[in-house]
């Protein structure tokens, strides 16, 4: 459990590097709230890792055949899905276009990686 909650903790760090680094994906934080913005980062970084846990292996399954078609290129389609139906999920995120959500789900993917080699560790 704790290990999941250092992982939320740091996919809410890769959601802000990816707002950084995308201008179609964009989080609008609140201020009022009590952790302020960090804690919508860290909202949509849980919302994230629970459709990717729920909805992610039945799409991966869904589409296996599609993925050994391309190599797993498809993949990334499917991770700019989960970010899309995040984005839906939530007000305060916005993702502009497929090619933002790819970018997006292709950097995310790669957050995530390094995020579980960081809890790997620990």
């Amino acid at each position: 459990m704790l290990g999941f909650l250092f992982k939320v903790v740091l996919m809410a760090g890769v959601f802000y590097l990816v707002t950084l680094a995308l201008d179609g994906v964009d989080v609008e934080g609140n201020p009022d709230a009590p952790l302020g913005a960090v804690g919508t980062f860290l909202w949509i970084a849980l919302v994230f890792a629970l459709i990717n846990a729920v909805v992610g292996p039945i799409l991966r399954l869904l589409a296996l055949p599609f993925v050994l078609l391309t190599l797993g290129l498809f993949l990334l389609v499917i991770n700019a899905a989960l970010l899309g139906l995040t984005a839906a999920l939530t007000d305060r995120l916005t993702v502009d276009g497929f090619a933002t959500a790819v970018l997006g789900g292709l950097l995310l993917a790669i957050g995530g990686w390094a995020a579980d080699q960081i809890t790997e560790k620990v």
